[in-house]
């Protein structure tokens, strides 16, 4: 009867301990969402500073790509853009940043890897931007091509997946590159610059942000052709919170969809009574009662800040001083690779 008993009391204490494990984890489910709709505002993690992903204007007003994707997800969670609390952070820091609930959302741009998902507890809800790394030197020199860099000191920010990559491509390539890591982009920009490396890696689009406001001017430095790496860049999210991250990645898919069928924040209204835009939209009352979102929330997402070829142009393509070509980032119906499922 006493072993009996045991074994009745383990029973009842398993079955205790799972309705809790699945109380917790029905608490995290809803958590990111509710806590920023308690304190009102939307807390993003981005850069120190990169020219068309995140930067402060003269203003003060963060602007890029990152940015507005920032400000997209406050307008459909929270039913406002400007419902948005920019944290700048270091690359070292933008991990940390989520796990301690400092940021409510990374749009850094962060690369996508299995390493980061499977040991960081986070998860990427989707890519904004397809980028590669790239090495910077000064033009007109030696330097044509990676094979030249043989022996080069090479400057690279603590924290990235650059300084992985640029040691693997040393040892496969027999190049024996010296990487010096500095704690921030600032400091690998200062030292880049001032002669202390002879060349500098990082995502392609960064150096060409850098190379904007270079001394000598862009004309002076020069991106070499090779990319070393494949850069998914994304926004994050902590990996124990499901709801959160199905919202902060359907806003993504929403501006790609809005590209797709043309619609632009300054035919929304004309367009929305469209099928195809109503199913592509307008999520159904049971998809917004499980998110816990108001109805119309993707709507609003692209109200904010147009759809995602909008965004790109404003930020980093033909109407950004970056002037980059769409490339990867075209819509796949235009040989691109930005896709989104469909709604239904």
């Amino acid at each position: 009867m006493a072993s009996r008993g045991r074994i009745v009391w383990r029973v009842l204490l398993t079955s205790l301990l799972l309705i809790g494990a699945a109380g917790r984890a029905q608490a995290a489910d809803s958590e990111t969402l509710a806590q920023a709709r308690a304190r009102g505002v939307l807390r993003c993690g981005v850069s120190e500073g990169i020219t068309g992903f995140s930067v402060r204007d003269l203003s003060g007003r963060w602007q890029g790509i990152d940015a507005d994707f920032c400000r997209a997800v406050a307008a459909a969670a929270l039913g406002s853009p400007e419902r948005v609390t920019f944290v700048p952070l270091r690359a070292s820091e933008r991990f940390p940043a989520l796990e301690n609930h400092t940021v409510d959302l990374l749009a850094r741009n962060t690369s996508w890897t299995l390493l980061r998902e499977s040991t960081l507890g986070v998860q990427f809800a989707g890519v904004l931007f397809y980028d590669g790394q790239a090495f910077m030197v000064r033009a007109g020199g030696t330097p044509h091509m990676m094979a030249d860099l043989k022996d080069a000191i090479v400057c690279v920010q603590k924290g990235t997946s650059s300084q992985d990559h640029l040691l693997a491509y040393s040892a496969e390539k027999h190049l024996n590159l010296r990487p010096v890591v500095f704690d921030s982009a600032a400091a690998v920009n200062a030292a880049f610059f001032s002669g202390r490396c002879r060349a500098w890696t990082s995502d392609a689009s960064q150096l060409a942000a850098a190379r904007l406001r270079a001394p000598g001017g862009a004309q002076a430095w020069a991106i070499l052709p090779e990319r070393i790496s494949k850069e998914a860049l994304g926004p994050v999210v902590r990996g124990n919170d499901q709801n959160w991250l199905v919202l902060v990645r359907w806003v993504l898919f929403a501006l790609l969809n809005a590209e797709e069928l043309g619609v632009t924040r300054a035919n929304l209204a004309q367009r929305l009574n469209e099928a195809a835009v109503q199913q592509a939209l307008v999520a159904d009352d049971e998809v917004n009662r499980s998110l816990d979102v108001s109805p119309g929330w993707m709507v609003r997402a692209v109200q904010a800040v147009g759809n995602y070829g909008e965004m790109f142009d404003r930020n980093l393509g033909s109407r950004s001083p970056l002037q980059l070509e769409r490339g990867l980032n075209r819509p796949w119906t235009q040989d691109g690779l930005m896709y989104a499922p469909p709604v239904r």
